[in-house]
């Protein structure tokens, strides 16, 4: 009898299943970052201690991966890189985001070969896809029994580059749809956490009250934590009904910005449960004149959000 009673206490008493994702900012692997891996370095080995052990590991491409395509005219700053560095975001990560500026920068073609190479290379995708449905369809990791969604969009004007019913592009944020999104995240796809990414904010500033109200709607719909970027700087941290939010994560891998405020990011981790985030923690990366970013061991912030 005593035999019986010990193992339904035991039972009883199992741990809630705890994962961890991993978030990276904009990662831009055109100059520097390209010109280490054509001499066979890891652009990201500077930092490859940060996503040891994490369960899911996630990163804004901030450029095309393509060899094809068009240049869209008149925009100044258009992205374009070889193949040959995602055997290094493989590496590292298992997916990435589309939902981005960049994305469309030499147009549908060079578009869908990048849809094409990162399913080769096992990487997932979300924030973008072949059409609108695929585009916000949540990426969803089942990891020790914890279902998590994760879904990404653009509002970066002007409006461009937007998936529809026929034709491949990013996702776009218009409130309703996201809404929706993140409800269905749970009802169809029976995600037990939510999590969208965006692309949003002022360039090189501090958030302002669009992002702040968009972040807040995005937890009333069921958001467990909101993950930002595009700024190409830090932003703040706010806490809304028990649920982080990361304004902007900055630039991870990224040449080109003469300015330190530029030239720091965020690698953050999330730790979750069936019931959302437990707690997070961020390590500050420095980003050299290569664009190669370089990190310290130990986490920079952090907050417990729940024991």
């Amino acid at each position: 009898m005593s035999t019986v009673l010990c193992m339904s206490a035991a039972t009883a008493q199992t741990p809630e299943p705890v994962v961890s994702v991993v978030f990276a900012g904009d990662i831009m692997l055109e100059g520097g970052p390209d010109r280490a891996i054509r001499r066979g370095r890891d652009p990201f080995a500077g930092v490859a201690h940060l996503f040891k052990g994490a369960d899911v590991r996630l990163g804004n491409l901030e450029c095309v991966v393509a060899t094809v395509g068009s240049v869209e005219p008149e925009k100044p700053n258009v992205f374009r890189v070889h193949p040959r560095g995602l055997k290094y975001v493989q590496r590292h990560f298992d997916a990435v985001g589309l939902a981005n500026n960049h994305s469309g920068d030499y147009g549908p073609e060079a578009f869908a070969q990048m849809l094409g190479l990162l399913k080769k290379s096992g990487l997932g995708y979300y924030g973008g896809g072949h059409n609108l449905k695929e585009a916000h369809t949540p990426l969803i990791f089942d990891r020790e029994g914890v279902r998590i969604a994760v879904l990404g969009y653009d509002e970066f004007q002007p409006r461009n580059f937007e998936a529809d019913h026929d034709r491949p592009g990013v996702a776009w944020s218009e409130d309703e749809q996201v809404v929706r999104d993140i409800t269905d995240a749970r009802r169809v796809w029976k995600a037990d956490v939510v999590i969208p990414v965006m692309h949003w904010g002022w360039e090189e500033s501090i958030a302002n009250a669009r992002q702040r109200a968009l972040a807040r709607l995005m937890i009333d719909a069921g958001a467990d934590a909101v993950i930002g970027g595009h700024p190409h700087q830090l932003q703040d941290t706010d806490i809304y009904k028990g649920k982080p939010i990361f304004y902007s994560l900055g630039n991870f891998v990224f040449e080109g910005f003469p300015d330190k405020v530029n030239n720091l990011g965020w690698v953050v981790r999330l730790t979750l449960d069936r019931q959302g985030v437990r707690h997070w923690q961020a390590h500050t990366v420095k980003i050299d004149k290569q664009g190669l970013p370089r990190a310290p061991a130990r986490p920079t912030q952090g907050e417990v959000i729940r024991e």
